[in-house]
């Protein structure tokens, strides 16, 4: 990945990563054969891999060009992007520090646990709005730097113009690999990963579902596309779909757990309650509703995020009752 002009990049994931076709999905919510295919970011190679790994590339390369030693972000206990730091900042010697929303006794296990692994520290801010995360985050910089390590601030979900570049890439392997590709489904969290499948093929052919991560996407995502891309896209032409946040951001709603359920049994790819669960949703109501036609190559983006699945009490609760016990053997 290299781009004239907006600084260095580290190396930490495995590209291109595969494109598969998914033919039973596809029949399942009722696209025809040969329209749905799984763009695997999921296999991006990195700490449990994702979407987030592309965008680290970028800000963790920035990062040591600053002369940093250490680096600083923001998320949710089960934040993605918080463990892919983690592992990002391992992989390049740096350390990572995570200033995380909530209380240490309401952390599960999945992302978090991960991130411990990988040696990252963490620092709670308790129950706290996306602007104080990030001036607690600002906080723990200035601390840092008074007691001297060099500390690079990494925004909340990864998401910057610096970062959404990886998406553009993303954009430009899509076309190499589905050059008939019709529309590119992905869930919207922080905005970077929307923003740059949009500069590379434009606001027309990318779906976005809101995850529920911010109020309203759609400004984000289209200031974050902009300095990436050919021309500006006004925030009203993008393609985004809300319903599926449901009652928060945290919750696991019935038309999620369906998802879950319909990748797990007929592709055997696991999505997770938060983001891929919210797209694959999203997806099947647009099909429902013609926004996403048959006859029409639709690529699905999977942007990882399965250990999430494991912090979440209610997805467990839900891919347990799953399980058909045998009767026992006499």
């Amino acid at each position: 990945m290299a781009d004239a002009g907006a600084g260095p990049t580290f190396p930490l994931g495995s590209w291109p990563t595969p494109l598969e076709e998914a033919p039973r999905l596809a029949a399942a919510i009722g696209l025809a054969p040969g329209d749905l295919w799984i763009k695997r970011d999921d296999l991006s190679g990195l700490g449990g891999g994702g979407n987030k790994v592309r965008k680290l590339e970028w800000t963790i390369g920035d990062a040591i060009a600053q002369g940093a030693d250490t680096v600083v972000t923001t998320g949710a206990p089960q934040s993605n992007h918080a463990r892919l730091t983690a592992a990002a900042a391992a992989r390049a010697g740096l350390d990572a520090v995570l200033v995380l929303a909530g209380r240490p006794e309401r952390a599960g296990s999945g992302n978090l646990a991960l991130a411990g692994l990988f040696g990252a520290r963490v620092v709670w801010a308790g129950d706290v709005t996306h602007e104080d995360l990030a001036e607690a985050a600002r906080e723990v910089a200035g601390d840092l730097r008074a007691a001297g390590a060099v500390p690079a601030l990494i925004p909340f979900g990864g998401s910057s113009v610096l970062s959404a570049r990886g998406y553009v890439e993303c954009g430009r392997e899509l076309l190499r690999q589905a050059p008939d590709l019709h529309d590119v489904v992905v869930a919207v969290g922080s905005g970077g990963t929307m923003a740059g499948l949009v500069a590379a093929l434009g606001a027309e052919r990318v779906l976005g579902v809101d995850c529920g991560a911010l109020d309203d996407p759609a400004p984000v995502v289209a200031a974050l596309a902009a300095p990436v891309g050919p021309v500006a896209v006004e925030a009203g032409r993008l393609r985004i779909r809300r319903e599926q946040v449901g009652a928060g951001y945290g919750e696991l709603t019935e038309p999620v757990a369906r998802a879950l359920d319909i990748a797990g049994h007929t592709e055997g790819i696991p999505l997770d309650p938060i983001y891929t669960g919210r797209a694959l949703a999203g997806l099947i109501a647009a099909v429902a509703d013609g926004s996403v036609a048959p006859g029409r190559k639709t690529i699905f983006l999977h942007s990882g995020g399965l250990p999430g699945l494991f912090g979440h009490p209610g997805a467990v609760a839900h891919a347990e009752a799953g399980l058909h016990a045998m009767p026992p053997r006499s």
